[in-house]
Order: structure tokens, then sequence, then C-alpha cells
């Protein structure tokens, strides 16, 4: 009985994960059956390098969502997806350097009056999509793809129960708001008469994922590498959440360089079978705390339950028939929740913005970053959240730091 209960335990952890995990790859245009796969794969060789002693399951990145419908909508699939492999490096990078010289130059490097007005711009540069979806239309607001009514009354009803289970659900419900919103909103739709089968329908059962080979364009690899910061970052915290969690201090063992590195090769190996960049899932870890199982072996089958499920080819035609004001509505409260995630990192460190120095990283990096600032030189050019990053990083370094800055680096 024991035996089959972590095989079990390890499906519940995916059904947890799936709202998101699934959701990212139809925002973007990306395979769900290939995210599937990649958030396995990502995950078995997470455990491979950090030894499997940490509880915790890989899978799509939020963070990426605005840069990939970008860089598809610019480049194409496979130049995203050899942008995405380099930002993978930037992490087994960034692993390397920790191990070398701790973890005090990433606190220099990214304090978080860079990192939270980044954050803010990755949440906010998408809110004119999220509106778009949630009336029915397309991303860009171009093509009206159900009547704007019936898509205002799903997309409501889809961000209420969102918000309901998030706030008032008890237990495992809890730490899953973006599938009970999926399920609700896909089920009025279903009443609607807006859902179209016939793409099930035409699907076999067992299907080989469509996978997408990379390829290497440097602007697409300027582009991404610059996006690396926030995940980067979000990374630490979802290591320290963990460890809080299971007593044990993953820091230390395996060690951050450890983990940075596994999520890193786990972001390029998803980039190269044209998979959505993987990252450390909070709603794994909340599970984890309501279960108060820490067993890793838990997300060996989690990981061995996406893998399967990701050559089931109905599966993914399914995913394909949910409307697009259902994952509108979600996405109103997804994309202003990732901006609270950094607005919360500025007040959680006490970033005092009435310091000019710090009044000028976060002013200029939120007006760049919503107004669509872009640099070019000949064909290159920066913009969005790559341009916000460097801009705030190199803001950062060059600025004079004030009195109060250098007495909390000081005691540090």
């Amino acid at each position: 009985m024991r035996r089959l209960a972590i095989p079990l335990q390890g499906a519940q952890m995916l059904f947890v994960a799936f709202g998101a995990l699934v959701l990212m790859p139809l925002l973007t245009g990306l395979d769900t059956s290939v995210a599937l796969f990649t958030a396995g794969i990502g995950t078995l060789l997470f455990q491979l390098i950090t030894k499997r002693q940490v509880p915790i399951f890989l899978a799509s990145s939020f963070a990426f969502i605005a840069p990939i419908l970008y860089g598809v909508q610019t480049w194409g699939i496979p130049s995203t997806m050899g942008g995405i492999m380099a930002a993978g490096v930037v992490y087994v990078c960034l692993g390397a350097l920790v191990k070398v010289r701790g973890t005090d130059f990433i606190h220099k490097l990214l304090p978080p009056v860079v990192v939270g007005p980044v954050i803010i711009i990755i949440g906010l540069g998408l809110a004119p999509v999220a509106v778009n979806m949630a009336l029915g239309k397309s991303g860009d607001g171009s093509l009206t793809l159900v009547p704007t009514n019936t898509a205002l009354i799903i997309s409501l009803v889809s961000l209420c129960t969102t918000i309901a289970v998030a706030i008032f659900a008890k237990g495992l419900l809890k730490v899953m708001p973006i599938l009970a919103g999926i399920i609700v909103g896909y089920g009025l739709s279903l009443a609607f008469g807006i859902v179209d089968f016939s793409v099930v329908t035409a699907a076999s059962w067992i299907a080989i994922p469509k996978f997408v080979a990379p390829e290497f364009n440097w602007h697409a690899i300027a582009f991404m590498i610059p996006v690396a910061i926030a995940p980067a970052v979000e990374h630490i915290g979802d290591i320290l959440a963990i460890s809080n969690v299971t007593g044990k201090d993953f820091m230390k063992k395996p060690g951050l360089h450890r983990t940075l590195t596994g999520d890193g090769v786990a972001t390029i190996a998803a980039a190269a079978f044209g998979g959505p960049p993987n990252t450390t899932y909070s709603e794994v870890t909340g599970a984890v705390t309501l279960t108060r199982n820490f067993d890793p072996r838990i997300m060996t089958w989690t990981a061995i339950t996406a893998i399967t499920l990701a050559f089931v080819g109905k599966l993914g035609a399914l995913m394909q028939t949910i409307p697009v004001p259902v994952m509108g509505g979600i996405m109103c409260l997804l994309f202003g929740s990732i901006a609270a995630v950094g607005l919360n990192t500025l007040i959680r460190n006490h970033v005092d913005l009435s310091e000019p120095r710090n009044l000028s990283i976060v002013g200029v990096t939120l007006v760049f970053g919503i107004g669509g600032m872009a640099f070019g030189i000949g064909s290159f050019s920066l913009t969005g959240i790559s341009l916000c990053g460097i801009v705030a990083i190199t803001m950062n370094l060059l600025l004079p730091a004030s009195k109060h800055h250098k007495q909390d680096v000081a005691s540090h």
C-alpha cells in the first residue's frame, strides 16, 4: 500500500500544478503536450543535479509569458526557444558564481530596488492582452472570437471563481485556484455553446508531442537573457520557502548553486524540445505544506505522470478547446498578481522611494516598460522587459549609493 501511495501522491501534485502548467503554453501558442513533457524531463534533471533532496516540481514559468509572446510574433518559435536556452545558460552561470563567490553578489547586483520594478513590468506589460482576451478578442485585439457580452460573463465568472477558491477554499483545493477557474469557466462555455470539439474528435489517443528544434538568433538571445533576472530571484524565494516548510536548509545542502544550475539545465532541456522555460512551482510547495509529506520521490512520480500524459493526444487537443474568455478572466488576476509580487518586493524590503536614487531607478524602469520605450542600433533593438532589466541594473551600479543603502549593505 505504501508503494502505491507515493505514485498516487505524485499524480495529485501534478493535478495541483496542471492549471498553471498548461495555461502558459495556451497563452503563448506553444504546445501543451510538449509543456507537460518538458516539465517532467526538467523536474527529473533538477532532481539529478540536486541529488533528489528537494521536494519541488518544475514547470512553465509565467515570468516568460510576455517575452515569449513577443518573441514568437517577432522571430517565430524556433528562435524564441534559442533565446530561452540562453536564459537557461544564465541560470547555470549564476549557479557557478554562487559556488565560487557565495550569495552576496546576487544581493548587490539584483537588490530589491532593481528586482521589484522589473517584476511589476512583467505583470503590467501584459494587462492589455488579458483585457482583450476577457472581452473575447485575440490578444492584440484585432479579432473578435466570442461575442463581447457572452465573453464578459464567462471571463468574470472564471475570474471570480479563481479569487473565491484562492481566498475561501480549504485544504488541497486552496492551492488549485487556476484549475478551479478553468473548470468553472469551461463549464459555462459549454452552456453557452461556444466550445468546438472537432479537434478532439480528430485527435488520436496516443500521439507524439509536436516538438520544435531551437534556432539561434542573436536578436532573440539578447532579448531573452535579461528576462532571466526575475525567475532567478523567484527561484531563490521558492528554495527559501520549501526550506522553511520542511525545516531543512536547502540553500546549504544541496546548495543554492546546485538548485540554480538544476533550474537552468531544466530550462535548457525544455527549450531544446520546444517547451516553455521551467521554474520551481509555488503551488506545489503550497500542496507540500498542506500534506506535510516531504519525500522527494513524490516529485519523481509527478514528473513521470506528466511525461506519460504528454503522449495522450486527446488531452492536448482538449486543452486547445478552452475558449479565450476563460483564460482572459484568469489572466486579469494572474498578471496583476505578478505585478503585486514586484510591489511587495519593494515594500517588504523597505525600499525608500523618497530617496532620489531609488525613485529614479523605479520611476524610469516603470515608464520605460509600460510606455514601450525602445533603444536600437541598426537592426538590433531592446524593448520591454529586457530593456527594463538592463536599465535598472545599470542605474543601480552607476548611481551613487545613499547613506541608508551603504549602512544596510554594511550591516548585511
